[in-house]
This record gives structure tokens, C-alpha cells and sequence, in this order.
């Protein structure tokens, strides 16, 4: 099967700043590139952090609301010192977490679960930016068009990995839901036939019928 990788789904042409630059041209820089963050880059263009909208909307958020309908929010030292930082350099989240072009989508999800991230700098073997994955790149391979995931599914699971003929089983999708219908030698296989279609990518659930015996044999009249 071939997954896709975070090289497939990565956004190649990445909007980054350095430590040194000003609040203003942050917000400008993610303003004209539609984006809600930006990697810093050391001198070298390796991810030192990243600043977030989250991180520049500090300076609002700790302080009182014009209104004198909120008092000032009570923020963490950290968080207090981002509410009064001006380069990127001060206000940037680090160390920037990142991921690799050849990690797979489960492992980029489970980088941005683990660190409550939206988004992951993309490094290469020397720890120079190479990209962006996000949360949106990710959910790409959820549109996958029924026919493809049927023929992986069909051929690398059923035939491929698990040897069985093309008429031992049934592959139906719908929408991402796969059903498989029909017969495979062992019941061992049942398990495995389900998991490994789990594992295609664009699949979103798998309900099965499957049961073990002969083919034939399970056609054949009763005697």
C-alpha cells in the first residue's frame, strides 16, 4: 500500500521570518499571505519557533476591556511576557516542533495531538525548512475519490497482501465507508482484512460480512 507522506501534502513555498523582525510586519506578513502562523528561521533557515495568531493576540488579551465590562485577563510569566514582546523572536512559541517529509500522515497527526499544535515545520536531514504540514493538508487524504480507495483495497489488501482471489470478497465505498462482503479461507484473516483496510488512506470506517471457508464450498448446496 502506498501511503502518502508528509512530502506528498506540505506546503513547499513557506512564508518564514526571522527572530529580529517587528510585531507589525508579523501581523502584515500573516495578513497577506492568508495564513494564522509563521515559522522564525535562524540565520541558516532552520525553525527555531513559530509565532501563531494566538501569540500576537497576547497583547489584547491582557488588557482590560474598553468597555469596563472585563478586567484584564491573569496570564502565566510567559504569557505575560509575550503580551509585551515586539520582534518574533519574543513572542514566538520554541522550540519549533517539527516534522520530517517522510514521516506518514499518522505520525504528523499524532506530533500535533501530542504537542497542541495546528501545524508542523517541515525539516530535511540538515534541519533546514522544507515546508509546512497542516491540520487542513492532513485532512486531504479524506478526499480521496471512492474508486481509488476501492481498487487499493481490492488489490494491495485483498489480493497482494492477503493472496485471495478477486471474487473472495466484495469491496463497496461509499463516501469513505468501506464494506466487505464474501469469503477468505481462515477466520484469522477477518481481523486482518478490516485492519489493513483501516489503514488506506482516505478510509473512514469499515463495516464487514466476511466469513471464513471454502468459496465454493460455501456456495455449494446442502445435502
Amino acid at each position: 500500500m502506498q501511503h502518502r507522506l508528509v512530502e506528498d501534502l506540505m506546503t513547499t513555498t513557506v512564508v518564514s521570518v526571522r527572530r529580529d523582525l517587528g510585531f507589525k510586519d508579523i501581523v502584515q506578513n500573516l495578513t497577506e499571505h492568508d495564513i494564522t502562523a509563521v515559522p522564525v528561521v535562524d540565520d541558516q533557515g532552520r525553525p527555531i519557533g513559530v509565532v501563531s495568531e494566538a501569540d500576537l493576540l497576547r497583547r489584547q488579551e491582557s488588557q482590560a476591556d474598553p468597555g469596563g465590562h472585563l478586567s484584564a485577563a491573569h496570564l502565566l510569566p510567559t504569557e505575560s511576557a509575550k503580551a509585551h514582546a515586539l520582534t518574533a523572536g519574543e513572542l514566538m512559541t520554541s522550540p519549533a516542533v517539527t516534522a520530517r517529509p517522510q514521516w506518514s500522515v499518522v505520525e504528523a497527526a499524532r506530533a500535533m495531538a501530542h504537542h497542541h499544535v495546528k501545524r508542523l515545520p517541515v525539516v530535511d536531514d540538515l534541519g533546514l525548512l522544507v515546508g509546512i504540514v497542516s491540520r487542513d493538508d492532513l485532512l486531504r487524504v479524506f478526499l480521496r475519490r471512492d474508486i481509488a480507495i476501492q481498487e487499493e483495497i481490492t488489490t494491495d489488501v485483498m489480493i497482494r497482501s492477503l493472496g485471495l482471489r478477486p471474487s473472495d470478497v466484495s469491496v463497496h465505498v461509499t463516501d469513505g465507508r468501506v464494506t466487505l462482503d464474501g469469503t477468505v479461507p481462515q477466520e484469522g484473516l477477518i481481523p486482518i482484512a478490516v485492519r489493513l483496510s483501516e489503514s488506506v488512506d482516505g478510509v473512514i470506517d469499515v463495516t464487514h460480512h466476511l466469513r471464513a471457508g471454502s468459496a465454493t464450498a460455501a456456495g455449494a448446496p446442502g445435502r
